[in-house]
């Protein structure tokens, strides 16, 4: 069977069981792949005579536009001859730093038919995260914005330099592409094991790794994700992710273009959630995928004002607090699901369409993975613990290693496993609760604290808009549960704000888990989105004693007060 036919026969079967579950789970096995591009053999192969919209962006203006498979599959074909034209390797190493343009999604596929290797990277990257990127990743070639060619000035190097946009010195033009032959014959074969893509992780905890996936890992391995998402053929998905992150590759080129749906892309430069809503109506979303922190702000919108709401949504990059979903489901009518996964894999654990969702599970292991919950300690496989991929049975979509580290490597995949570095619980029905981070877990009084499960109750105040939770030093108690709050709109960082919130979680946790200290302040992020928690833990780490900083409530002050 060649591969794409393999491909092929896995992503049916699962399309066929969407809504089965237990059958997707026992019957699916990842295709098997030798030579393989997916670009070439997928792609290409669906895009012909295909004038399905592939790619649909519409713009804040108001304008917007649309490119079929079959453009696409075309235009980077174009592409890829104009890359070979200016020395574009086999192997070499792209820097692809572009917003969410049709360029963007070009430059991806011709990369990949080049068998080039592809660095994604934000617009946000400042010049020294660029050097970082250059030296580690061996860069030859970058291709940017014309708006972004300045923050490369400062990163030397000896680098094709290609810019999409408006003509810049010294950077070659992009648009010159347009006069590139439109045939393209590959210059030999593409094995599914050779390097596609290397992510530099966002360093929620450290420096940022460097994550190396296969034409089979991603492409191939992102049929969990569409199943986790329910994507199927016709289907208008919409994921909001910036480009440069995994969750930008998992949603709005694999997993979609796997199912052969649309990729549904809204341009804004500052969020506007009725617009979003209006667009989002307007254009017949049917699947929708966000990240936390956009949750938040759209439940503070009317989601009533949907006419005709997406089927399917789902929540990614963080779990999802209980009254986001819940919120969700009464406007709605449907549960946000959650998923989880990593830069290192696709979906390792979901809630696929049509199972039964236990509140703040993030489901079941995802066909093709076998999950197991180790104690960190033991290493033995039990109810709780972190969060481990059987390498007996090793899934495609798991990354290959962290590049050129091999000391880490031998760290994560110990013990005949990959260790995710996160804490779960399991049911006797299989579901998977998210517990933390394993350097976010920590104990109060010898009772193991989830900041997670404190965030959530935490979020349900109307006073909270974000939250993050981290042990605090205290003398009697080693530590204690501190939360460091963003106030919502309309109430006021003080005292009074901090005793109604005091007293909720007084009403809503156990007395061992119940919020000691309080701190209004901004949450410290990776340019991703994720909340570093580690700077949080490293300030209250540095206190010394009992000693409390300016602007610190406690619980004890509230009751004694209240």
């Amino acid at each position: 069977m060649s591969g794409t036919s393999s491909l092929r026969a896995a992503r049916d079967l699962l399309l066929r069981h969407r809504t089965d579950y237990e059958t997707a789970y026992a019957q699916f096995a990842w295709p098997e792949l030798d030579e393989f591009n997916w670009a070439l053999d997928w792609f290409d192969v669906i895009a012909r005579g295909n004038d399905t919209r592939a790619l649909w962006i519409v713009e804040e203006d108001g304008s917007e536009a649309w490119w079929s498979y079959q453009e696409l599959s075309r235009r980077s074909d174009q592409v890829a001859n104009w890359l070979r034209a200016q020395n574009v390797r086999r192997g070499d190493r792209i820097i692809l730093m572009l917003g969410n343009q049709v360029e963007l999604w070009e430059s991806l596929l011709a990369a990949m038919k080049l068998g080039a290797v592809v660095i994604p990277a934000t617009t946000l990257l400042t010049p020294a995260d660029l050097r970082d990127r250059v030296d580690r990743g061996r860069v030859a070639h970058v291709i940017t914005s014309a708006t972004q060619t300045g923050t490369f000035a400062d990163v030397p190097g000896d680098y094709t330099r290609i810019s999409v946009g408006e003509p810049v010195e010294g950077w070659l033009s992009y648009a010159d592409a347009d006069g590139a032959p439109e045939a393209f014959e590959p210059d030999g074969s593409t094995r599914a094991t050779d390097t596609l893509l290397l992510y530099f992780t966002s360093g929620t905890t450290s420096t940022p790794k460097l994550v190396e996936h296969t034409h089979a890992s991603y492409p191939a391995g992102h049929l969990s994700t569409m199943y986790w998402i329910g994507l199927e053929p016709g289907d208008v998905h919409l994921n909001i992710s910036s480009p440069g992150w995994a969750k930008h590759a998992w949603s709005n080129v694999f997993a979609p273009w796997n199912a052969e749906a649309t990729v549904f892309i809204y341009n804004y430069t500052r969020f506007d959630a009725a617009r979003l809503l209006a667009e989002m109506d307007r254009c017949a979303v049917t699947s929708f995928c966000a990240p936390p922190t956009v949750w938040r702000m759209l439940i503070q919108a009317d989601l009533r004002r949907l006419t005709t709401p997406p089927t399917k949504v789902v929540g990614a990059g963080e779990p999802l607090n209980p009254e986001v979903i819940e919120h969700v489901a009464k406007a709605w009518g449907v549960t946000v699901r959650d998923g989880f996964g990593q830069t290192e894999s696709t979906v390792q654990v979901a809630n696929p369409p049509g199972q039964p969702i236990k509140p703040g599970s993030m489901g079941r292991p995802a066909p093709g993975y076998q999950i197991e919950l180790l104690d960190p300690v033991t290493g033995e496989p039990g109810g709780e613990g972190e969060i481990c991929i059987d390498l007996a049975s090793r899934p495609l979509g798991l990354m290959v290693g962290y590049h050129d580290d091999a000391d880490l490597n031998a760290e994560v995949m110990r013990g005949g496993y990959y260790h995710t570095g996160d804490i779960g619980t399991r049911d006797p029905d299989g579901y998977i609760t998210y517990v933390g981070r394993t350097d976010d877990v920590f104990k109060a009084s010898d009772y193991r604290i989830s900041p997670f499960e404190l965030e959530s109750v935490l979020l349900e105040h109307d006073a909270v808009a974000e939250a993050a939770v981290v042990p605090s030093p205290d003398p009697i108690r080693l530590a204690v549960p501190k939360a460091y709050v963003v106030v919502a709109q309309g109430w006021n960082a003080d005292e009074p704000t901090a005793r109604a919130i005091f007293d909720y979680t007084r009403e809503h946790l156990a007395p061992f888990k119940r919020i000691r200290r309080l701190e209004f302040a901004e949450l410290p992020k990776t340019i991703s989105g994720k909340i570093r928690r580690v700077e949080l833990r490293s300030a209250e780490a540095q206190r010394s004693g009992d000693a409390r900083p300016p602007g610190e409530y406690r619980d004890m002050d509230a009751r004694s007060t209240g």
